[in-house]
């Protein structure tokens, strides 16, 4: 168990520096979308040799629900994050999007569920933390507001189908949904990349061996090696220790983004992240992002 819930803090902390190395050279919204269809159809493949045709055999209604949860989580939640680590620091990008417990308890609370006061408090506090992220380096330029704002738009529509997920109809099998999700996520990411005209900009003289590293460990290690890991965790482990990923993972991008980009690490952004972090755990512990 440890094994694997190493991999997915490891690896899934360490997909924002990847990213941000990336983008320094690649289109972003296509090589996202190309990520997630190579990722999708590799999935699909290794499902139908497996099992046959039938592992992708579902019906219409799973097909539209896997779609929508793909286009929110992937589309809009990866996209937007990989257009923002064009210039927001990859382990700021981390610490914004760790916060996307803290939108799901708003959903609950939106949707008519019923919500501890304790765990509005927790969503308040959380929310605070985010503002000492975000404001002070936006007013000041120190980063680009803008992107800091897409940061935000990728942490609601990713806590969006997080929220969705369990209430629409998906594929039973959870590798399945996952390779119907990618394959829907990619296509959107694709279609938007040709839309704003990415591809005739694109110049594959000037993508340098390390961004095209980096993508080629985002196919591999982000989406299939973590995600089995992880589908893996959900089978074995007790929920709360598998949820420990997202606390645990910003960090991860912190320290790598400090150590590699050599991205600053600022009193405010400690005191900032830790109130996330903590406003995080607490939510997390209570099980308040599960569906009622």
């Amino acid at each position: 168990m440890w094994s694997a819930l190493g991999v997915v803090y490891l690896v899934w902390g360490s997909t924002y520096l990847a990213i941000a190395i990336a983008v320094q050279t690649l289109p972003p919204l296509l090589s996202a979308g190309l990520r997630f269809l190579l990722a999708g159809a590799l999935l699909g493949a290794w499902l139908v040799a497996r099992h046959g045709r039938v592992a992708l055999g579902v019906e219409r209604r799973q097909l539209g629900g896997a779609a929508l949860v793909g286009s929110l989580l992937l589309a809009g939640g990866n996209g937007l994050v990989v257009l923002a680590e064009r210039t927001v620091p990859s382990g700021l990008t981390a610490l914004v999007v760790a916060s996307v417990p803290l939108w799901i308890v708003v959903f609950r609370l939106v949707a008519g569920d019923r919500v501890a006061g304790s765990l509005l408090l927790g969503v308040l506090v959380g929310f605070a933390g985010v503002a000492l992220l975000v404001v002070p380096r936006g007013a000041s330029g120190d980063v680009d507001p803008v992107g800091l704002v897409i940061v935000v738009g990728a942490t609601f529509s990713w806590a969006l189908g997080t929220f969705a997920s369990p209430r629409v109809p998906t594929p039973r099998d959870p590798l399945a949904s996952t390779a119907l999700q990618m394959l829907a996520g990619g296509a959107l990411l694709l279609l938007v990349a040709v839309a704003i005209g990415e591809p005739a900009r694109a110049d594959p003289s000037s993508f340098s061996t390390a961004s095209l590293t980096a993508m080629a460990y985002l196919v591999v290690f982000g989406s299939l090696v973590a995600f089995s890991a992880y589908t893996w965790l959900l089978q074995h482990a007790p929920v709360s220790v598998v949820a420990t990923y997202a606390y645990v993972n910003p960090v991860v991008a912190v320290l790598l983004g400090a150590v590699v980009l050599s991205e600053a690490l600022t009193p405010s952004m400690l005191i900032g992240a830790a109130i996330i972090l903590a406003a995080v755990a607490f939510i997390v512990s209570r099980g308040a992002t599960r569906s009622a």
